[in-house]
């Protein structure tokens, strides 16, 4: 069964497996003790953390191993925001940043503390110029991933470590989606990053802070990893950690090439095959092994289980797949349409013709939802009579208001308009990308009884 989710967790490499096995013999002892079995554990520990030092780009003192990359980054962005508390009490992050660094910044708030989040365009990158303008006299720490988690888009982390070097502000980088494809380019102050994203074992994390970065380790001190991760080293999963990150690097650079090949076959025949399909992220500045999609007319959710029935594991950033009915806040900053949303992620080794079959599955199982969900197949008949239609989609969830949309929308003349209530947050993304889709005006958004109101107007 072809696993297409790497981005939430890549399969453990090889390496990583030896690695790991081989440690549980000779690193299960105390690394702090000096008696025989613990000195061949720090030597163990010791080797682990100087291979991972080397991969990203710092001294192996500067490099802390965490039990998650959730904690590297909590930790992170605790432990520079106390060091600097007389600077001020600011965080900076973008807008698509993952979970770990929003529930940081949510925390930070509801402590006092104020963040600003930087906006980004419609592939999902931010600005230099918008790091810039959010930075202030009193912000204590800006944050960036290195390549989003959902779309694959990479950030430009060398122009905006510029700004915030001249700014004196430290800058950490969340490089969990990306370090194992290389180095994370110059001039971060923190980075963050989790072994299971590359193909290591679940619970390691990494934390590396630069000599010089004003860090104050919150919560009770402990004696191991220079205090910055409390607790008993898992010393075998370090080990397979450290292997696997030198292991993934020796092949980046022919595996990039080939699964680069296999995206862009993706990219461009999911639209030459499935109607009304968009395509998001950057198309080059990207992680080699990513693609997202959004389908026009789709349950999300119903389409990755029908999708794992047809042996494909995918992953989806639509509102559907979460009980909250709230669509994914990255798709939501990009603006993008999020219903119907596809993320696949190959791991490394994807065979050419797992690739072809997914692209042989996709179009027969996108148009069986559909048929279920009543979805219009063809464009709807343009003869007019009323000048204006009210469409009552109220607790109706996505993607049922677009669906009724486009079924009424030829009901009404070239210059006509139809107006969706609608109490689904996801409406406020798809109708304006459904319009924009097939070249329909999107006049607005104005408040309802319940809900909102979106008003179309009909070009053709």
């Amino acid at each position: 069964m072809p696993y297409f989710d790497a981005a939430s967790s890549a399969p453990l490499h090889p390496v990583a497996r030896q690695a790991l096995l081989a440690a549980l013999d000779e690193g299960w002892a105390d690394p702090a003790r000096l008696y025989r079995e613990g000195r061949r554990a720090r030597l163990l520990l010791d080797a682990a953390r100087e291979a991972a030092a080397d991969a990203v780009g710092c001294r192996p003192d500067e490099l802390t191993f965490t039990p998650s990359g959730t904690r590297a980054v909590h930790s992170g962005i605790s432990g520079a925001l106390a060091g600097r508390r007389r600077v001020g009490r600011h965080l900076a992050i973008s807008a698509v940043e993952h979970s770990s660094v929003l529930h940081a910044a949510a925390a930070h708030e509801a402590q006092g503390g104020s963040v600003s989040e930087v906006a980004v365009d419609r592939s999902g990158a931010v600005s230099a110029a918008g790091y810039a303008d959010a930075l202030r006299e009193d912000t204590a720490l800006a944050c960036l991933q290195s390549a989003n988690h959902e779309v694959g888009t990479e950030q430009p982390v060398a122009e905006v470590a510029e700004v915030c070097r001249a700014a004196g502000v430290p800058l950490l980088v969340d490089a969990a989606q990306s370090l194992g494809w290389g180095p994370v380019p110059e001039g971060w102050s923190l980075l963050a990053a989790s072994a299971h994203k590359w193909g290591g074992p679940s619970g390691v994390g990494l934390l590396a802070v630069r000599k010089g970065v004003r860090f104050a380790v919150q919560g009770p001190a402990d004696d191991r990893e220079s205090g910055r991760a409390a607790g008993f080293e898992n010393l075998p999963a370090i080990v397979a950690a450290a292997a696997s990150l030198r292991a993934v690097r020796a092949e980046a650079a022919a595996e990039s090439v080939r699964l680069r090949a296999l995206v862009d076959r993706i990219r461009a025949r999911v639209p030459e095959l499935v109607p009304d399909v968009e395509v998001v992220g950057d198309p080059v500045r990207r992680l080699p092994h990513l693609v997202t999609f959004s389908c026009l007319y789709v349950d999300g959710e119903t389409l990755l289980h029908e999708l794992d029935r047809a042996e494909f594991s995918v992953s989806s950033g639509s509102s559907c797949t979460s009980s909250t009915l709230i669509p994914s806040h990255v798709l939501k900053a990009m603006g993008v349409l999020s219903e119907g949303n596809v993320r696949v992620s190959l791991p490394a080794g994807t065979a050419d013709e797992d690739v072809d079959r997914f692209l042989d599955v996709l179009p027969r199982v996108v148009a069986e939802v559909r048929e279920r969900l009543g979805a219009p197949v063809s464009a709807p008949p343009s003869p007019a009579a009323a000048a204006s239609l009210v469409v009552d989609a109220l607790g109706k969830r996505c993607p049922i208001p677009v669906i009724e949309l486009a079924k009424v929308i030829g009901e009404v003349p070239p210059g006509g308009t139809v107006t969706v209530l609608s109490d689904d947050e996801a409406a406020r993304l798809d109708i304006p990308a459904w319009c924009a889709m097939r070249e329909q005006e999107y006049v607005g958004v104005e408040p309802a009884d319940r809900g909102s109101a979106y008003v179309v107007r009909r070009l053709t």
